[in-house]
This record gives structure tokens, C-alpha cells and sequence, in this order.
């Protein structure tokens, strides 16, 4: 890496543009506590910096590069589209072969309406529940995170579970009932004693915050509820979708929801969202008076992007490659932990996996609190300027470009920035 009083000069000068035009000189707040480098361009599993540094990535965007960085095949999708115009204000081909190909992919939905962010599909998918039920309230579970806006984004607090952004609006999580996860005791009493649910909205895996799996069962026993008293039950595969196999979490569970929601990973990095689910549901938008509408949904490049995708991931699936990578690089960085002595806690899937301090062991989000996450946060902006590009929540994403020289990479300057703080 370059010397310490040279590092990063262009990263700084940018940021103080930044700062003038954008608050907190960044885009997302997600991205506040961050790094504050500035990438020049990324290829493959790598990101390169405007001051010439580089770094082995295990963040990709927080998910959605699963292919790796521009991918060729589909930059040349993408390019070939936007050559043919971008927002028609109409239907177009690549529409009707990119809903047929994520339907086939993920196998059990009729149907599919594209969006842009998770954030909007959570939303269309709470409004089609309400309306195919007649019912209001929604059960939900403590820590899965379903978008920033008011009516979702929650937070941990002295009362229970409520707002988490000043300026949001109390009552608007009125109509939610917060249960813990992984409790199937305390699930069952709240849907039981919960008036008017219309649906059940979870992470079918809590990869968001602690890649935490369901309890075997867990998921049989929600689905077994929700049809017993007429509730919708929808999965937030944002995050999953497409990551897990090519079913996502559905599939890898053996457990199908009546909706679910996709993004990340589906467009290969592209700005692409979906709303999947069975055609009795679905067609409430058509039928039934249900608005889901949007100017850029289905738009000519986010239909090349998740067309060329999710075509890829049939043809040629990596799941067995990155299965292998994530494996190896989770007995590493345990390894790296034990020759440090130190509680270094690694779990979750190859593909997603969750890196603290700790032996507690986790199952919901309440037990996730009992692990030391803020001695990993302070971690990570040591392992970044190592060169190791990783989020300060704990989560690694690996991808299909993740090989052996990504390998060597991180468990190389994971140990030397344990080395060097010694």
C-alpha cells in the first residue's frame, strides 16, 4: 500500500467537494460511516480507488454486483439496450422475456411486476396483501429490515420496537406487530392473538443483519399459520433472492410464500426490483383496483440487465463455485482468529456470512446483540485501508469472480491488519 501521508489525497479532495453539494458527502446514508475513498472504477471482484489503491471486495455494492463487477456479458446487454431507447412510455419484448425467465428461474410464482428498489416492491406487496384480505395489520419480525420508508424502517429502542429516523412518523408502524424470529411459540400467539392480520412480511433468511438462518422448521411452521387463518405470507428476498440458488431462499428452504420480493442480486448491479407471487394475488392489480405504478418499472436497460442475469445464472450457475470459495474463505479467516487468539466469530452461508466477536450463539436479533458488533465495526476501517473491502455490519457477500487470487488476498491482509494492531 502507498505511504501513509500520501494515501488517499484524491479521495480527500473529492470528499470536500462532496461535502459542499451533498450532505455528509454521500448519497445513501448507509454509506455515512463508511470509507470515505472514492472508487474509480471496479472490475471482476475487485475495486480500484482514484488514488491508485486496490481492493479485494466482499461488500459488491452491498450485494447486487453478484456476478462480479461489469460483467461483460452483461455491460454488452445493457449497452445493446440502451442503443434501442430507454423509457418508452409503453410495453417492449425484453418486459415479457425477463418475467418469463425470473418466474421460470425461481419456479413457483405465476406471476411478476418489476420495480426499481426492494424498498417500493415491500411496498406494492403490502398493499396487494391488504387488499386481497381485507385486513390491516401486518406481523413482522424484530431486526429484518424491509426499506427506509416511514411505514417499514424500524428500530430497537427503550419501548420496544418504533421509528428509527427523526421526522418519521410514530403512528405509521401502527398496523405492525413486532414478534422475535426464530420463536415459533411466539409466532403462533400472534397470529392467533393479532386481530385483523392481512399478512406476514420476513427475511426467509435474516442475512441483513447476522446472515441467521431459520431454525429447522421454523419455516413449515409460518407457512402451516399463515394458511390457517387466510394470511398472506411474503418474503423479502431482496437480499436472498437469486444469491441462495437460483430459487433463492424459497427454494433452498423448501418452503413457498404467497409474494415475494427481489432486487440485489436478480439485475447483476443494475437498478431493478420485483414483486413475485401466485396469479390469484397478482392479478389484483389488474383486476381488483390495486395501483402499483412507476415511470422507470420495467424500463428497456433494467429488463436487459435482469434478462441477461438471471439467463446467465441458468446457463452457467456459480452456485457450487462460490460455495467453495465462501467455505474456504470461512475456515480462513477462523484460522486467522484462532492464530490471534481471538474470539473471531464466522457464520452463516459461503455465499453470505456474518464476521464479529463473540461465542454467543445466535438466533434471532436479540441474541445477535450479545456479540461484540462494535469492536468488528472498529475493525473495518483498518481492513479497508489494508485493502479489504467489507461492510461494518458484519456481512460478507461473495460472488462468482471470487477465485483463488481473492483468496490468497483477503485471509493475506485480514492477517496483516490483525498483525499490525497488535
Amino acid at each position: 500500500m502507498s505511504d501513509a501521508a500520501q494515501l488517499l489525497a484524491r479521495s480527500h479532495e473529492l470528499r470536500e467537494r462532496a461535502l459542499v453539494r451533498t450532505p455528509g458527502g454521500v448519497h445513501s446514508n448507509v454509506r455515512l460511516g463508511g470509507p470515505q475513498v472514492f472508487i474509480e472504477y471496479a472490475r471482476d471482484a475487485w475495486l480500484y480507488d482514484v488514488d491508485g489503491e486496490n481492493y479485494v471486495d466482499y461488500l459488491l455494492g452491498q450485494g447486487p454486483n453478484f456476478l462480479g463487477h461489469a460483467p461483460r456479458h452483461l455491460v454488452e446487454a445493457v449497452s445493446s439496450a440502451c442503443e434501442r431507447g430507454l423509457i418508452f412510455g409503453g410495453q417492449h419484448k425484453l418486459e415479457v422475456e425477463a418475467s418469463e425467465v425470473v418466474c421460470e428461474a425461481l419456479g413457483w410464482p405465476d406471476m411478476v411486476r418489476f420495480g426499481v428498489s426492494g424498498t417500493e416492491s415491500v411496498q406494492a406487496a403490502l398493499r396487494l396483501a391488504r387488499a386481497a384480505t381485507g385486513r390491516k395489520r401486518v406481523i413482522r419480525f424484530e431486526g429484518h429490515y424491509h426499506g427506509w420508508l416511514d411505514n417499514v424502517l424500524a428500530a430497537e429502542g427503550s419501548l420496544g420496537w418504533g421509528t428509527a429516523s427523526v421526522g418519521q412518523l410514530p403512528g405509521h408502524l401502527d398496523d405492525f406487530a413486532f414478534v422475535p424470529w426464530n420463536d415459533e411459540e411466539r409466532f403462533a400467539r400472534a397470529i392467533e392473538e393479532e386481530p385483523d392480520v392481512a399478512a406476514v412480511i420476513m427475511e426467509p433468511i435474516m442475512i441483513n443483519a447476522g446472515v441467521i438462518e431459520p431454525a429447522p422448521g421454523y419455516l413449515d411452521a409460518v407457512r402451516a399459520l399463515c394458511s390457517k387463518h387466510g394470511v398472506v405470507l411474503i418474503f423479502d428476498e431482496v437480499i436472498s433472492g437469486f444469491r441462495l440458488g437460483l430459487g433463492g431462499a424459497a427454494a433452498r428452504y423448501g418452503v413457498v410464500p404467497d409474494l415475494a420480493t427481489y432486487g440485489k442480486a436478480m439485475a447483476g448491479g443494475w437498478p431493478a426490483s420485483a414483486l413475485a407471487g401466485r396469479a390469484e394475488l397478482m392479478e389484483l392489480f389488474d383486476k381488483g383496483g390495486v395501483n402499483h405504478s412507476g415511470t422507470f418499472n420495467g424500463s428497456v436497460v433494467a429488463m436487459a440487465a435482469t434478462h441477461a442475469t438471471v439467463s446467465h445464472l441458468m446457463d452457467s450457475p456459480p452456485y457450487e463455485r462460490i460455495a467453495s470459495h465462501g467455505g474456504a474463505l470461512m475456515d480462513g479467516l477462523r484460522g486467522i482468529g484462532e492464530a490471534h487468539d481471538l474470539p473471531l466469530r464466522v457464520e452463516g452461508l459461503p455465499m453470505a456470512f456474518h464476521v464479529s466477536f463473540g461465542t454467543a450463539e445466535v438466533t434471532d436479533y436479540r441474541s445477535l446483540q450479545s456479540l461484540d458488533l462494535d469492536r468488528y465495526a472498529r475493525l473495518v476501517p483498518e481492513l479497508v485501508a489494508h485493502g479489504l473491502w467489507v461492510a461494518g455490519r458484519g456481512v460478507w457477500y461473495v460472488s462468482a469472480c471470487h477465485g483463488a487470487d481473492e483468496l490468497d488476498a483477503a485471509l493475506t491482509r485480514f492477517d496483516k491488519t490483525l498483525t499490525d494492531r497488535a
